[in-house]
C-alpha cells in the first residue's frame, strides 16, 4: 500500500481547480495584491494591535513585492483597479519611511525601483 494520496483520495481538488479555471485574471491579480498590501500593514505596525507584529524587514519584502506585481500588471488590470492600489502602495511606502528610524533615501525605499522615488 502506497503513503500517496491518489487524486480519489483527495476530495474537492477537482472542484478547486475548475472555481480558480473560472476566476477572471484581473480578480486573482487584485486578490494578491489586496493580500500584499493586508500583511504589509501589519508587518508595518498599522493595525490594532500596532507595534506587537510589526517587522519592517518583512514589510520592506512585501511593499517591494507589492510593487513589482503593480508594475507588471499595470497594462493588464483597468484603472479601477489599478487606481486604489497604487494609491495603496503609495501609502504603504509613506508609512514605511515614517516607521524607519534611519529612512532610506529617495529612490531607495522598498518599491522605489518601480514606482520612482518618494519624498516626504
Amino acid at each position: 500500500m502506497s503513503d500517496a494520496t491518489s487524486p480519489q483520495e483527495t476530495p474537492g481538488y477537482d472542484a478547486m481547480a475548475r472555481d480558480i479555471a473560472e476566476v477572471p485574471a484581473v480578480e486573482v491579480i487584485v486578490t494578491v495584491a489586496v493580500n500584499l498590501m493586508s500583511a504589509a500593514a501589519v508587518k508595518l505596525g498599522l493595525t490594532e494591535e500596532g507595534d506587537e507584529h510589526k517587522d519592517l524587514d518583512e514589510a520592506r519584502k512585501l511593499v517591494h513585492a507589492l510593487a513589482g506585481l503593480m508594475d507588471a500588471s499595470a497594462t493588464e488590470i483597468s484603472s479601477f483597479h489599478a487606481a486604489p492600489l497604487r494609491d495603496g502602495l503609495k501609502s504603504l511606502q509613506l508609512a514605511f519611511r515614517e516607521a524607519s528610524l534611519v529612512p532610506d533615501e529617495p529612490g531607495k525605499g522598498p518599491g522605489e525601483k518601480y514606482t520612482g522615488p518618494l519624498y516626504g
